[in-house]
């Protein structure tokens, strides 16, 4: 019975601890896509770009154009 005991707790333990990883992991991940898309904008301020945001094509006339809306 100890030994059933003593897996319930290893077992809540790595759970805990696969949770808290998971988080850690997504936190830094979301702020290297803030760095990226900052790192992004700044390089097409300097370079004179606009961002024209998404874009679609236009069928008529086969150019990629801002989409509307």
């Amino acid at each position: 019975m100890p030994q059933l005991l003593g897996l319930v707790l290893i077992g809540a333990a790595a759970v805990a601890g696969f949770k808290a990883i998971r988080r850690v992991v997504g936190n830094i991940a979301d702020e290297a896509q803030r760095a990226a898309s900052k790192a992004r904008h700044q390089h097409a301020e300097a370079a004179g770009m606009k961002d024209l945001g998404n874009l679609e094509l236009d069928p008529k006339s086969g150019i990629y154009k801002p989409r509307e809306g």
